[in-house]
């Protein structure tokens, strides 16, 4: 069963899991993508947190590292969280998947040369010591922008310096993790791989870019929210299935991310009270109603986070 640890986590380190687990079970299913790209992205998680280590000496030897990217709300972060539970299942025969959530927003300082610090000892300590508790581990860095900022465009407003030196703890830092746990897998998430350094990125085994969905695809996730409705009100299956209904919501919120599409959708749940008290009332004309003041108000289509 997965647990955080009860004891205080190391700097930077947001959460310790240990994988596959029942409650991790749905991020991987919720992003709708081509299929292509989710068995792209898992074929490649297997192969370096299965083969990794006897690729190691390879001179095209994987640095385990996927980057997702892509304008906020576009599913990256859900979509690297459901990656390490559908990896930790296809390899559970070979042995159980530590995840490890890395924050990287832990490690800037005002103090010269600190950032650097904790950054290594991050990836040459903290990062191995974790990985050395079962065969596989998959390691989680949302908007790594934060962590390993594009050198040439430092600003020198802050303390450019410092912002150089972390960055440089990051590179060396993957390389140390590459040839000290070369079965370990890195997924980072940017909203803006142009902030993200060049150095970093050619490191990449993938990279990935989420778009947001087209018009095929919005009444594919207006269709999956309503189902997950349904789960919980099975009253509102009719809904769930009423394809002429996805499609008319899918023309009123074209051009949205997908968490916007799944928030108008829960949203008109609260359009009346008579909803709020018993959601199995929801009807066609809440879900319309929801998705023409979505649009009227002229909600951003880049939500927020990634």
């Amino acid at each position: 069963m997965t647990a955080p640890l009860t004891t205080a986590l190391p700097q930077g380190v947001a959460g310790v899991h240990a994988l596959p687990a029942g409650h991790h079970d749905g991020p991987w299913d919720a992003v709708i993508v081509d299929p292509g790209v989710k068995e792209r992205l898992l074929a490649t998680a297997v192969l370096v947190l299965r083969h990794g280590r006897r690729l190691a000496g390879s001179a095209v030897a994987p640095h385990g590292l996927i980057v997702l990217a892509g304008p906020p709300g576009t599913g990256k972060t859900t979509l690297a969280q459901g990656l390490a539970q559908a990896a930790a299942r296809a390899l559970a025969p070979h042995g159980a998947t530590t995840l490890v959530e890395v924050d990287p927003h832990a490690f800037p300082s005002e103090m010269l040369g600190e950032s650097q610090r904790a950054v290594s000892r991050l990836f040459r300590e903290t990062l191995p010591e974790l990985a050395a508790r079962r065969p596989h581990t998959v390691v989680l860095v949302d908007e790594v922008e934060a962590l390993a900022v594009r050198r040439q465009a430092a600003s020198f407003d802050t303390n450019p310096v410092d912002v150089h030196r972390a960055t440089d703890a990051v590179l060396s830092g993957l390389d140390v993790l590459r040839a000290r746990r070369p079965g370990t897998l890195l997924v980072v998430t940017t909203n803006f791989a142009e902030a993200v350094d060049d150095a970093f990125l050619s490191r990449a085994d993938l990279i990935v870019r989420t778009e947001l969905p087209d018009a095929s695809v919005v009444p594919l996730i207006v269709a999956d929210s309503l189902r997950e409705l349904a789960a919980q009100w099975p009253e509102l299956g009719g809904l769930a299935a009423d394809t002429a209904v996805h499609e008319r919501m899918g023309g009123l919120l074209a051009g949205f991310d997908g968490r916007r599409i799944r928030k108008t959708v829960h949203g008109a749940l609260s359009l009346r009270l008579a909803t709020a008290r018993e959601p199995s009332l929801l009807s066609a004309d809440d879900l319309l109603a929801a998705a023409r003041e979505a649009r009227r108000e002229g909600a951003s289509p880049y939500g927020e986070g990634g």
